[in-house]
């Protein structure tokens, strides 16, 4: 559908974001004064301006046009060229001068301003002046030039001004020789939106650009959406093929040139070739070779006194200890590199305690886990200070790395990591990058839970290889009066149905029929009856929705839409943004979706640094609809700006998915449960939906869904290497000790 035009006379501009190109110009149309807003190019008073978009009425400033993009035509009269070398946007000129040159060139003054030579024989100008004025004319025209170029690429406005702010004047000879460059040096751009500009520019469909950035595209999908860090290259190739619409053989040249460049690896796994990107395979080897490393330079020994002080940790805590969690203190007090892992209620988080307790003052420990609630909840269960692995290493925004890393050790003398199972492989060796040789390493997690959201399958991996030490904790102790939370969590691990409706419980089962009903008592349940029943004073923070689908009347998308209208509807006066198909309003329940490692935060307490996380939740505080920016506080006290640009970071966050809440604990924890695709309806997303809550469970939905569920035992295949480099890299390292009952 064909946007509208407004055409006027730029007047001035009001307000401009260098960094965005957002501005809010005054423009003349028709002899009227006009507001015109969005992101554009810089412009003089006295322009001549066709603007696309269309009018919005703003709560404040009332009827303006809201431009998608704009068109310029260069002053025509002598009283619009003096009004915009009069404007101040070219540095060297003033009204006097200003005056000078349209005496002196008239309707050619625009052909001069280049011209140092021609602009000397004004009076009063001299050569110093006159160079700065054709260098700030050429800087000036020359962004306008390309923003215009991009615009009729059909660049969208945000997007062309990060590209022109990344290239400068090389801007429309780098888009013209390949464009796919922008995914490399533009701040999140993919392939996608980079060949849809190609083909708008008219790039031949087999060129070499596109045919090897399609193929690495395809292997960072498979690692965004389903945490793969390889392929099998006859996969890779067919996955290829139907992106780029060709057959599988002409990929074979480009996939054997990006072999030459080392862009991407071939690694050999069990007679099977895979195809990695570069930075995931060394990221798999380096992984491997340093948890080695550190169970070889970690102090390994017996520890004699270990039952007396065991039992004198327990005489403290007036608590027992089963056979089992003992093994498993032994098993990190003495072990370089030691692993725990167990599903809800086998005691991970008392286990972890009474290791603080044995290492006691004589160790310097960092606890630490990869999301800010799972870190949170750390520090109140352990009473010892915790936080999450990206703010133990310090994220510097200048050098985009890590300040703690090979140059710069933690100093510590134990880690402990909780969650594993979230920690994807760049975060490990990110994390196995600040040790130094000799600290002790203690992976603490739930290898039944969903893998983690970002690549790699790192928990799982270790302990399949069978490499390092670990104990695998299988009885339940933590029942709160016989909690069936998670008791039913480790039925359904067992592929047993869970315990229904029984009085005085804190997981029930509202019968409903079909996705609609479902949804709508959901909302029910959060709005009405759980808040009275369980006595919750913000229901809205205390309860969340999680949906095993994104789409249907009860997925997240659904669910996000119920439930803003039921807890957050728009009023008057209450500020929002529209955002594709999102509508951001004060007061929004909201989750950050991707690592930003750039982001700026800063707290109410004068802290401040760089980095929000994939799964970070908050509440949307202010809303300035005007400059599309809205400011959002995170569940641990951040405070995040967020620009138009960055709106695509974020989602509504009152339903979320069920991968998506993986290391967060939430008192009460509702989910709809129907009919739906089989990859999706599975056992271990149900067991970690479940694991979620802490108080409360309610499904809404039917016996027989979750039948489907506990009965589907499927799990996707996740193409990684760690199992295989961690046995490979420990081929002279003694067989492990495996604590087990």
């Amino acid at each position: 559908m064909a946007e509208d035009r407004l055409t006027g006379i730029v007047r001035g501009t009001v307000f401009r974001n260098e960094d965005n190109g957002y501005s809010v110009l005054s423009v003349t149309v028709d002899g009227e004064e006009t507001m015109v807003v969005g992101v554009l190019p810089p412009l003089g008073e006295g322009e001549r301006a066709v603007f696309y978009g269309g009018w919005v009425e703003h709560r404040d400033y009332g009827r303006q046009w809201k431009a998608s993009g704009c068109e310029v035509e260069e002053p025509t009269s002598l009283t619009d060229i003096y009004n915009y070398l009069a404007s101040g946007q070219i540095k060297g000129i003033r009204d006097a001068t200003a005056e000078l040159l349209v005496k002196t060139f008239r309707e050619k003054t625009f052909d001069v301003l280049l011209d140092v030579q021609q602009l000397v024989k004004v009076k009063g100008i001299g050569k110093a002046r006159a160079k700065m004025i054709a260098e700030s004319f050429a800087e000036q025209y020359g962004q306008r030039r390309q923003m215009m170029f991009l615009q009729r690429c059909g660049v969208p406005p945000a997007l062309a001004a990060r590209i022109a702010k990344a290239y400068g004047s090389e801007t429309e000879a780098v888009m013209r020789t390949n464009p796919y460059r922008i995914i490399d040096d533009v701040d999140k751009v993919g392939f996608l939106t980079a060949d849809q500009i190609a083909i708008r520019m008219g790039l031949a469909p087999d060129s070499e650009h596109r045919m090897q950035y399609g193929i690495k595209y395809v292997l960072d999908e498979a690692a965004a959406s389903a945490g793969h860090i390889c392929l099998p290259v006859p996969e890779l190739l067919s996955r290829a093929s139907e992106v780029l619409r060709c057959s599988p053989d002409a990929l074979e040249r480009h996939l054997q040139a990006l072999l030459i460049r080392r862009d991407l690896v071939l690694s050999e796994q069990e007679g099977r070739s895979y195809a990695y990107l570069s930075s995931m395979y060394y990221a798999e080897v380096e992984t491997a070779m340093r948890l080695i490393k550190l169970q070889l330079t970690a102090p390994s020994e017996k520890d004699n006194s270990i039952s007396d002080r065991i039992a004198a940790f327990e005489r403290a805590h007036s608590i027992t200890l089963s056979p089992q969690q003992k093994q498993a203190v032994s098993g990190a007090v003495e072990q370089g590199v030691f692993v725990i892992t167990g599903g809800p209620g086998t005691g991970k988080t008392t286990i972890i305690q009474c290791i603080l307790y044995l290492l006691g003052t004589d160790h310097k420990t960092i606890l630490t886990a990869p999301t800010g609630r799972a870190a949170k909840r750390m520090a109140e269960a352990t009473r010892h200070e915790a936080m999450t692995i990206h703010r133990t290493l310090v994220y510097d925004a200048q050098t985009g790395q890590f300040e703690h890393g090979e140059d710069d050790p933690l100093k510590c003398d134990c880690v402990i990591v909780d969650e594993m199972s979230m920690v994807d492989i760049f975060l490990i060796r990110s994390l196995l990058r600040a040790l130094r040789d000799g600290t002790r390493l203690i992976l603490v997690g739930d290898q039944d839970q969903l893998p983690s959201v970002g690549a790699g399958n790192v928990l799982k991996d270790i302990l399949q290889s069978g490499v390092l030490p670990y104990c695998r904790l299988t009885g339940i102790y933590r029942q709160e009066e016989h909690s069936m939370i998670a008791i039913n969590a480790h039925r359904i691990n067992e592929g047993e149905m869970p315990i229904l409706n029984r009085r005085d419980s804190d997981f029930f089962l509202d019968r409903q029929d079909g996705p609609v009903n479902a949804a709508k008592t959901v909302v029910r349940l959060c709005m009405e009856r759980l808040p009275g029943f369980l006595g919750l004073k913000d229901g809205c923070r205390d309860i969340q929705v999680l949906s095993p689908m994104k789409k249907g009347p009860s997925g997240v998308i659904q669910m996000n839409k119920l439930l803003q209208q039921a807890y957050n509807p728009p009023a008057y006066g209450k500020p929002q943004i529209e955002f594709g198909e999102l509508t951001f309003r004060k007061g929004d329940k909201v989750m950050h979706i991707h690592n930003d490692y750039q982001l700026h935060w800063v707290t109410e307490d004068g802290d401040d640094g760089d980095g929000v996380f994939n799964g970070d939740l908050g509440f949307i505080r202010d809303v300035d609809a005007e400059s599309d920016e809205l400011t959002v506080l995170f569940d641990d006290g951040r405070l995040v700006t967020y620009g138009r640009a960055d709106l695509e970071e974020l989602d509504l966050a009152y339903c979320t998915s069920v991968h998506k809440s993986q290391g967060s604990e939430f008192p009460v924890v509702v989910m709809p449960v129907i009919r739906g695709p089989h990859l999706l309806m599975t056992r271990n997303l149900l067991y970690t939906a479940l694991t979620r809550a802490r108080r409360f469970v309610v499904l809404v939905g039917t016996e027989d869904a979750i039948r489907t569920m506990v009965e589907n035992d499927y799990v996707t295949t996740r193409y990684t290497g760690l199992c295989q480099r961690l046995k490979d890299q420990a081929s002279p390292v003694p067989p492990p000790l495996e604590f087990e009952l």
